[in-house]
């Protein structure tokens, strides 16, 4: 450990993990450390009894759950869009060889007490309650727009400069009404709330025709939705972007503590572990690790829940459902996800539904989530947690 390197990196969820990987194929010198014996951090896919260790205090798991090697639970699930930068980063690194993908069957929004499948191709745009039937003629004119916009071409803009104007703007060109706005805010942009419609429109936009090209991408391939997940869940992600790092000569060291982050003149210039010192040009972490340089932003509240049937009125053994800050009365959406044996990530008869949002109150955490809890049906195990969200006080330029 004690040795010069290019970059020192501290956790390995997957944002470190996809980091580590690229710099290392780059040709930077990386030491990576973690303080756990695992990878993923926060990101982790856990087996039943490393989840009853985490939220039941090492209760012993009820046998009817079944074999612990049949589950991998993913404690943050994300769904990838078929067509979006991380895919793309799978490929140029060639990650991909690591991993087997598998698509999400369905994608839904929650509109008036029910839930709707986002469409995903032009026909289904078109009998879609979703956008109403005067506004399906401005939602087809605008999916022409954002496909054909090209940021130095003036010919494709309509008199709208993305990066200036707000979404705002662009909903008021376009003649769109709350319904479709929502629509295209929260089920394609994938928004979490409404401060979005006073940014420039581009934070929208671009978002959107990635759904778009996605949505094209799962037509051609016959799929259900513009979502893809990894089989035996997003753990693996990590662990392929550190094998990559190792093999381009990274250096892991998993359960190590991280002692001190050392500074000279201001500056992140290493890490101390014990009595040795690794120096580097720059030092890279999660939050955890920069307590005095990050700030509390928010609170996210997550429930893990064991279901034996896919959730109601979706007809899916896998689904993401979107519900809507204006449907259910709060400033944020509520965001489903639903996995099952397809994925490998429980055995067949079960399915685990994952919700979040970002809490709102200093209350019971499963009263803010309660509309969502009634959507997925009957739970059979359910795992509640609140974590804390940073952000950094500055962009660490400075600090290295």
């Amino acid at each position: 450990m004690d040795e010069e390197y290019d970059v020192i990196i501290l956790g390995t969820g997957l944002t470190e993990c996809i980091l580590s990987g690229i710099l290392a194929v780059e040709g930077k010198k990386v030491l990576h450390i973690d303080r756990n014996d695992f990878y993923g951090g926060e990101c982790a896919s856990l087996n039943l009894t490393q989840l009853y260790q985490r939220f039941r205090n090492g209760a012993p798991v009820p046998a009817e759950l079944g074999r612990d090697r049949d589950y991998y639970i993913d404690l943050i699930p994300k769904f990838l869009m078929q067509d979006e930068g991380l895919v793309e980063v799978l490929q140029y690194t060639d990650v991909l060889r690591y991993l087997d993908f598998v698509a999400i069957s369905t994608s839904m929004v929650y509109c008036d007490g029910k839930v709707y499948k986002v469409p995903s191709t032009p026909s289904e745009g078109l009998t879609s309650p979703l956008v109403g039937f005067f506004q399906k003629n401005s939602a087809r004119k605008f999916i022409e727009f954002l496909l054909g916009w090209k940021k130095d071409d003036p010919s494709t803009h309509q008199g709208l400069d993305l990066e200036k104007v707000t979404m705002n703007d662009v909903y008021k060109h376009f003649s769109f009404n709350e319904d479709t706005q929502e629509f295209i805010g929260h089920a394609m942009a994938l928004h979490l709330d409404e401060k979005y419609k006073t940014r420039p429109a581009i934070e929208t936009c671009r978002p959107a025709t990635m759904y778009l090209k996605s949505a094209a991408s799962a037509v051609a391939r016959k799929t259900g939705s513009p979502y893809i997940y990894p089989q035996f869940g997003l753990g693996d992600l990590p662990q392929s972007f550190a094998r990559l790092s190792a093999v381009y000569a990274g250096t892991f060291m998993l359960n190590t503590p991280v002692d001190e982050i050392v500074r000279e003149g201001g500056k992140f210039v290493g890490v101390r572990s014990g009595d040795q010192v690794a120096r580097a040009k720059q030092v890279i972490g999660d939050p955890s690790y920069f307590r005095e340089n990050v700030r509390k932003t928010g609170r996210v509240i997550r429930a893990i829940c064991f279901l034996r049937e896919p959730i109601p009125n979706t007809s899916a053994n896998s689904a993401q459902i979107i519900m809507p800050q204006r449907q259910i009365g709060r400033e944020h959406d509520i965001y489903i996800t639903c996995l099952s044996h397809e994925q490998k990530v429980c055995p067949q008869g079960r399915w685990i539904a994952s919700i979040s949002t970002i809490a709102e109150t200093d209350g019971e955490p499963k009263d803010e989530i309660a509309q969502a809890l009634k959507l997925v049906g009957p739970i059979e195990q359910i795992f509640v947690s609140v974590s804390d969200v940073y952000e950094p006080v500055d962009d660490g330029a400075a600090s290295n």
